[in-house]
């Protein structure tokens, strides 16, 4: 026997709960905001529990989805310090969405409503939301049910699997040509601030990122020997990196000044446990230089496109900026064109020179 029973939910709208049951089988129920999906959801279940493919845990209906991201939030994300805040909030906006349904009411359909929302939702700036952050609160919601899935069996599988993640737009390559890099150097060794020129130079000649970067401590650098070992970086793993040329010869002459009362390269001198705010001193200097459309992040794209323009590989550009995979750096692919033509070229020369 099916029923469908309609309800009406805290922020006054509609939604329908269906249940189903067979002979011989437990009760199922779902909730869904639309009467003909709780119809199409009753003729699915009834069919499955007859072929034998449907299975709901004890488990799943104990615990809602409130249940999911508060047990998360407490137990997991105090081991991803630098992802807990985004992701509390991130989880947050699914709890007060669809906190009131039991797991076993979570269905793929239920999070493609959820998805669509979040797609046409207007943020704080009034601008709406861009696919790359919708993808942020989709990953946050499937690593927490993969957990429940792994590690507490609440749920035997994840909805999340046969949810589909919005495109995003291919990643942003904007890096400086020779005369904007000339012209950008020039203003920032013009700068008030005495440290931004060093600063640039730096990101330019090694990648790290300007949170790597303005973190440094002077244990962590070996001028002797011309790396940094980065200890605290984006994806948890300790990086080298190598240093040499400008770099290397400015940091030497940074060195030999050196505050007592901190270990940071570049201290704030209202904190000096904190590292110092480049922000208005960048965007002083972009002016002066006339460059428009450019980030302080654009310095590690530009650190990429050079390297790519002078023949290295992408594997040796993933290591070098610190990505474990190679997808991130195949936006730069098409700058070693050049490299690899000349690869292709050689090989060509060896095995059919001589015809």
């Amino acid at each position: 026997m099916a029923t469908i029973t309609e309800r009406t939910a805290k922020d006054g709208t509609k939604r329908y709960r269906a249940g189903v049951r067979l002979k011989g089988y437990p009760a199922q129920t779902a909730t869904f905001k639309r009467k003909t999906d709780a119809k199409k959801w009753i003729q699915d279940t009834e069919s499955a529990i007859r072929e034998g493919r449907h299975f709901k845990t004890t488990e799943a209906k104990k615990h809602t989805l409130a249940d999911l991201v508060d047990r998360y939030i407490k137990d997991v994300l105090p081991s991803k310090p630098k992802k807990a805040s985004d992701q509390t909030q991130q989880l947050t906006w699914w709890k007060e969405r669809i906190g009131y349904c039991t797991l076993s009411e979570v269905t793929p359909a239920l999070i493609v409503e959820c998805r669509d929302e979040l797609s046409n939702g207007i943020t704080r700036r009034g601008t709406q939301r861009a696919p790359a952050t919708v993808v942020q609160y989709m990953l946050a919601l499937s690593h927490a049910f993969t957990i429940a899935v792994n590690e507490w069996g609440w749920l035997e599988d994840s909805p999340m699997r046969k949810v589909k993640n919005p495109s995003t737009p291919r990643g942003r390559v904007r890096f400086l040509d020779d005369d904007e890099r000339a012209r950008l150097l020039v203003a920032c060794k013009e700068s008030s601030n005495t440290w931004l020129y060093l600063c640039t130079v730096l990101a330019l000649s090694t990648g790290m990122r300007q949170g790597e970067l303005m973190g440094l401590k002077w244990q962590d650098v070996n001028l002797k020997d011309g790396f940094i070992i980065l200890h605290e970086t984006k994806n948890g793993e300790r990086r080298r990196v190598p240093l040499s040329g400008l770099g290397l010869s400015l940091l030497k002459e940074h060195g030999k000044v050196r505050r007592i009362d901190t270990q940071l390269l570049f201290p704030s001198e209202r904190n000096p446990q904190k590292p110092m705010d480049l922000t208005r001193p960048w965007r002083d200097a972009l002016d002066r230089a006339g460059i428009t459309d450019f980030h302080w992040h654009d310095l590690r794209h530009c650190t990429a496109s050079y390297l790519a323009m002078n023949g290295a590989s992408l594997a040796e550009i993933a290591e070098i900026l610190g990505h474990k995979t190679l997808q991130m750096v195949k936006r730069y692919a098409h700058l070693s064109d050049g490299h690899v033509s000349n690869v292709v070229a050689s090989m060509n020369q060896k095995i059919f020179g001589g015809m």
